[in-house]
């Protein structure tokens, strides 16, 4: 019998010959599928719109990407000031835009942005319009181009690959210490490694809120170890990238955003 969640993704993509064209592979594959094949997970997703966490909660639990046991850390969260809350709220939206394809009620969401005359300001009103123009199924055939693709997407949002050029590098290990330190790992079975973007953008957040802490580990140092020496490329990159129209506009907030993380990380202190 077939997965219930399969069904689903070959509903929304228009039947088996539909969902086959779409990932690149015959229709008689397809048809013997009885679940979605583990490398295939991530095409199905941002082809269908169904979650990762629905078509094999055995490799994507719907929990966060990042398990944190209460034993290992002795971090909390703790009253911010507003300055620091729109920060980590800021890595969280980046960081949510880079995981998965939006949504149509994160579309909706995004609609709703304000800003002010500021370049960050422009730039999320120009999310929020092309966020208006956007329609989930074009939102997800763009997150496939870009960061999925038929054998590999155009960019590729981890540490590893951009500072070395390739996969599963010393940034990953470097990161992995990190997160040793903070009692984070990721989640048992998730797909991505630890140095995707979206990961890190996440820990930001969490840094700030006071959520997660271990020695030797604040945000200023895990900016500058893990996302300064590579972000703001990989923002460039988003924004001039052939597949990126919607993801230009989410290019541009990281590019601006992460200049500014930088230069305030050498202000004096």
């Amino acid at each position: 019998m077939r997965d219930p969640a399969l069904e689903r993704a070959i509903g929304a993509a228009g039947g088996v010959r539909a969902l086959a064209r779409s990932l690149g592979v015959s229709q008689p594959a397809i048809s013997s599928w009885k679940r979605v094949p583990a490398d295939r997970v991530l095409s199905v997703e941002a082809n269908t719109g169904v979650p990762r966490s629905d078509l094999r909660p055995d490799l994507y639990p719907i929990e966060t990407a990042l398990h944190q046991p209460a034993s290992m850390n002795g971090g909390s969260s703790v009253a911010i000031d507003e300055i620091d809350e729109a920060r980590a709220q800021e890595y969280q939206l980046i960081g949510a835009l880079l995981w998965r394809a939006p949504t149509a009620e994160t579309l909706a969401l995004l609609q709703g942005l304000r800003g002010d005359a500021s370049p960050l300001g422009m730039a999320h009103f120009a999310l929020a319009e092309a966020a208006a123009e956007l329609t989930p199924e074009a939102a997800r055939d763009e997150f496939f181009e870009l960061f999925i693709g038929v054998g590999r997407g155009e960019i590729l949002p981890y540490a590893s690959y951009y500072l070395t050029g390739f996969l599963h590098e010393r940034p990953l290990a470097l990161v992995r210490e990190d997160m040793g330190r903070l009692g984070i790992a990721r989640a048992e079975r998730a797909g991505e490694p630890e140095d995707h973007i979206a990961i890190l953008m996440d820990i930001m957040a969490n840094l700030i809120r006071g959520t997660f802490a271990g020695e030797g580990v604040d945000t200023a140092a895990f900016y500058a170890r893990h996302i300064e020496p590579w972000g703001e490329r990989l923002f460039a990159d988003l924004e001039v990238a052939k597949a990126s129209k919607f993801y230009r506009a989410v290019g541009r907030v990281g590019s601006l955003f992460l200049s500014i993380e930088t230069e305030a990380g050498r202000l004096p202190s």
